[in-house]
């Protein structure tokens, strides 16, 4: 998750729900119920929990192999050959190098709609402190030529292996389907850069565009075996923004010989706080953090330069844009009530190539796959969750004319997250080096869910040709 953990936020929301027994015993996987569509598919009688629960080995093998083997941001040339192979291997057409190390891969299968499931490939520079058998030892260079430790704390190995589980069921079930299926590795999505990067290569040109885009996320507050929707905006606009605070500098016995940039930058973090309670509409979330600060050498000396950095984060385009306005105009205009002259006020800048537009699940589709899910894995299993004001570049293909969806899928260990709704202990969130998924019963509802997701859109109904 691109520069924030979206998953904060839902151990309240989750609170009230009452878990099934099958989340402490028994089968993680409720008996299936397939879609409508699929329900009367010619070919669609295997139960698909059995068939996920019998694939799982396999999964665990290639979940073990990516956990262990986490690449940087716009490294991931062996996550992204592995993950080429298991496509190649069903049947897909596969193109890499899209965008970088991205994989793309399509299966045609008769008429019908054209779905795209999507799964990020990098991982994050933290140092692994699970404590598992197979954490990660991973070292890598990074973009500023330091060496640092590289771990999944985001979970895209568990993203990976779900969509790896996905592709298999439909592989091998192409007669309960029709339409297309386009299949993609995204890379560097922790830098907020891989979506636009493979849409800039002709993603949506070169390859089938889809009529939906659907994805998944882990979440460090949700138990395993469960999973959330969110209708409208799911995630936030980022925006990173630096600010330059000048100043005169001078001894620091002498401040009415200085313009002192310290005091100015001081009051500017004051002033931009009255953004969100003063200039929007407090219905409408609005965060404007000053996440670091830096500026001056020494006790005695007032110094001529400040540098402030900010994450700012908003849901719509047009808030987001009176937002930035309003931090430049504040800025700018403190720099003229502290009295310095025009060659030296503060400067704004804002790193339009980092930023990640909000993500919006398009309400009706979600709605609808919201109702197959919980078809299939109840309705104490499946809830509705509110907006965060994390960050996901998933959101650029539903811009790009995709109805898109985006769930949250639980990864807690059941029994971790009742102590932790108990007050007994904290739950490590997503970046943090002691995230670990509970593996098995995430990644098998991850692939129920996505599975059932696609037959939903493309089930075949009866009288339908076979598909192979």
């Amino acid at each position: 998750m691109a520069r924030n953990s979206a998953a904060r936020g839902f151990g309240g929301l989750l609170s009230a729900v009452v878990l099934s027994m099958a989340l402490y015993g028994g089968s993680w996987l409720a008996p299936a119920v397939l879609p409508a569509g699929a329900q009367e598919a010619k070919g669609a009688a295997p139960v698909i929990d059995r068939e996920i629960d019998a694939d799982y080995p396999y999964l665990e093998k290639l979940y073990l192999d990516l956990h262990r083997h986490p690449e940087l941001s716009y490294q991931e040339k062996r996550t992204a050959g592995r993950i080429a192979a298991e496509l190649e291997s069903l049947g897909f057409a596969v193109t890499t190098g899209v965008g970088g190390h991205g994989v793309v891969g399509v299966l045609k299968n008769g008429d019908g709609p054209t779905v795209l499931l999507r799964t990020d490939l990098d991982a994050l520079p933290v140092a692994e402190q699970t404590g598992l058998p197979y954490a990660s030892q991973v070292k890598a260079v990074e973009q500023t030529g330091q060496e640092v430790p590289v771990m999944h704390a985001c979970g895209h190995d568990v993203h990976m292996t779900v969509f790896t589980g996905t592709a298999r069921w439909l592989a091998v079930h192409r007669d309960a389907w029709s339409g297309t299926l386009v299949m993609i590795g995204q890379p560097a999505e922790e830098r907020g850069a891989g979506a636009r990067a493979m849409l800039e290569d002709g993603l949506f040109e070169r390859f089938p565009k889809p009529d939906y885009a659907l994805a998944l996320h882990v979440n460090a507050a949700m138990p395993a075996g469960t999973v959330a929707w969110v209708p409208g905006y799911a995630l936030a606009n980022v925006d990173s923004v630096d600010i330059t605070v000048h100043g005169i500098g001078g001894h620091g016995a002498y401040p009415q010989a200085t313009k002192d940039p310290v005091v100015l930058a001081s009051e500017i973090v004051l002033a931009l706080q009255t953004i969100a309670s003063r200039e929007i509409d407090p219905q409408d979330p609005v965060v404007v953090t000053v996440g670091s600060i830096h500026g001056g050498t020494k006790h005695n000396i007032i110094s001529d330069r400040v540098d402030l950095q900010l994450t700012v984060r908003t849901y719509s385009d047009a808030t987001r844009r009176k937002v930035l306005d309003a931090i430049r105009r504040i800025t700018v205009n403190m720099g003229r009530v502290a009295g310095l002259p025009d060659r030296l006020l503060p400067e704004v800048r804002v790193h339009e190539e980092e930023y990640t537009p909000s993500t919006y699940n398009d309400p009706e589709l979600t709605e609808r796959l919201a109702a197959a899910l919980t078809r299939v894995l109840g309705s104490e299993r499946v809830m509705k969750a509110r907006p965060v004001m994390g960050g996901e570049d998933f959101s650029r293909y539903g811009r790009a004319g995709a109805k898109a969806v985006m769930f949250w899928l639980g990864a807690v260990d059941p029994q971790k997250w009742k102590a932790a709704q108990a007050g007994k202990m904290s739950l490590p969130s997503l970046h943090s080096p002691f995230f670990a998924p509970l593996a098995r019963p995430t990644i098998e509802t991850g692939v129920k869910v996505m599975t059932t997701a696609v037959l939903d859109l493309m089930g075949r109904t009866r009288g339908e040709s076979g598909g192979r």
